[in-house]
């Protein structure tokens, strides 16, 4: 049974916008006892105070403290599995047309139709005529999302994400029962463990090579905002012992994963997500115009001027994570393809994957279209790197099979940081310890 638990702050912004509004009649009095006074009193006084309440007066006049004054949210909700925007729209009572302004909006982020359980929903609902001025959508304490309505009725979106601090830590582990199991114990989490298992997957079967008794060191960094752990976290290097071979992984500052000899362990990209190279009918470009609405938008993709049922490729190997109709996307689908790399794919006439799904590069995984709201039948396709869109025609890119000339001395650097940070001795048989090879290893 869906329920909706709101936070009904209204009154309390009632109370506080009388009290301001007291707060200024007070002042003008007491500006205007200061006026009225004798010379001599005014001597008295001194500027300081007659200046002071008359810069008060000018910043809380009704107007201004109406304007300007940050009022809290009339509604809060935090999402619960299986929730949708168009149900927790309808229990608050408002227009289901709303829903559709702010998915317009929305098209260049794709993140308010995808919902995720302890996600917090936030409104702001004027009390005169119940029209919703402003939702905010909250990951955790470092990111969230704005939806403002504006002077033309639309609303505009703005992404913030606080900066915080960094902190590194070391989690290790022996093996007992299978590796996943086994680091869920030692503190990582589902995420985390799904990603080393695709660093991996090309030289390491977890269920035949990792045996009880192996053991692993991984460095992870985790983001916090005032001291509070926000959920943000990256892997910084991994280390796995199996009885005959020692498997590693350091991230460049590239963003992908190599082996301590600088080889990549990621399997390289497509440039293009197509077989046959289309005319561009729109490239990347934070400033477009968009050639329906008219409205300055960032388009965060590349569109391929290709006809309708096109096979549009996976550009790398990954995980479908999304599959949906959208009304303005169109048929999309996203892959993710490691912790810092995700690929997008809108508008399209079918789709050929399934959520969950693995899939490789170059594999067909939809045909294209002239779904959502276009002008006609193209692939738009998107990269994002660590969550930001980046143009994937000219993005540094794992195209090469290795630690690029320029950044091999920083990552030889980073690897003895790391492995010092580890400090975990080998096995007591080190001759028995062989450096595993960039071989992919069949599973």
């Amino acid at each position: 049974m869906f329920t909706l638990k709101t936070t009904v702050l209204t009154n309390f912004v009632n109370y506080r916008l009388i009290g301001l509004l007291g707060l200024s009649i007070i002042t003008t009095a007491a500006v205007l006892s200061i006026n009225t006074t004798s010379s001599a009193h005014h001597k008295e006084v001194q500027l300081p105070l007659i200046t002071t309440p008359k810069v008060v007066l000018n910043t809380l006049t009704p107007a201004a403290v109406i304007k300007n004054i940050i009022l809290p949210p009339t509604y809060e909700y935090e999402v619960k599995q299986g929730d949708t925007l168009s149900e927790i729209f309808s229990r608050l009572n408002l227009p289901q047309a709303n829903v559709k302004d702010i998915m317009a909006a929305d098209l260049n982020s794709l993140q308010i139709d995808n919902l995720r359980p302890n996600d917090i929903l936030r409104f702001w609902v004027a009390d005169s005529n119940h029209r919703l001025n402003k939702v905010q959508l909250q990951f955790n304490v470092a990111h969230t999302i704005d939806y403002t309505r504006d002077k033309n009725n639309d609303f505009d979106v703005k992404e913030v994400t606080l900066p915080g601090v960094w902190r590194e830590k070391v989690i290790n582990g022996n093996i007992h029962g299978s590796f996943s199991t086994s680091a869920k114990k030692a503190g990582l989490s589902h995420s985390e463990i799904n990603e080393i298992l695709a660093i991996f997957k090309d030289k390491l079967n977890f269920t035949q090579d990792v045996k009880a008794g192996d053991r692993f060191e991984i460095v992870s960094k985790a983001k916090y905002v005032n001291d509070q752990a926000s959920g943000d976290t990256e892997l910084q290097a991994i280390r796995i012992y199996t009885k005959k071979h020692q498997y590693s992984a350091y991230l460049s500052s590239d963003g992908n994963f190599y082996d301590q000899n600088g080889e990549s362990l990621q399997r390289a990209f497509l440039r293009y997500p197509t077989t046959k190279r289309f005319r561009i009918s729109s490239p990347f470009n934070p400033y477009r115009r968009h050639p329906v609405t008219g409205r300055i938008q960032p388009h965060n993709g590349v569109d391929f001027a290709a006809p309708t049922g096109t096979p549009v490729l996976a550009t790398s190997d990954g995980v479908v994570t999304r599959v949906t109709n959208h009304p303005y996307a169109g048929r999309y689908v996203v892959i993710k393809h490691s912790a810092n790399y995700s690929t997008r794919y809108l508008h399209n006439s079918r789709i050929l994957v399934k959520i969950g799904q693995r899939v490789k590069r170059g594999q067909k995984i939809a045909l294209s279209g002239s779904t959502g709201r276009v002008t006609g039948p193209h692939i738009h396709y998107e990269l994002l790197v660590r969550g930001k869109p980046v143009n994937p025609l000219t993005a540094k890119i794992p195209l090469a099979a290795s630690v690029s000339h320029q950044q091999k001395k920083a990552f030889e650097l980073d690897v003895v940081q790391y492995n010092r940070l580890m400090q975990q001795p080998l096995p007591p048989k080190e001759s028995e310890i062989q450096v595993a090879s960039n071989e992919p290893k069949d599973s």
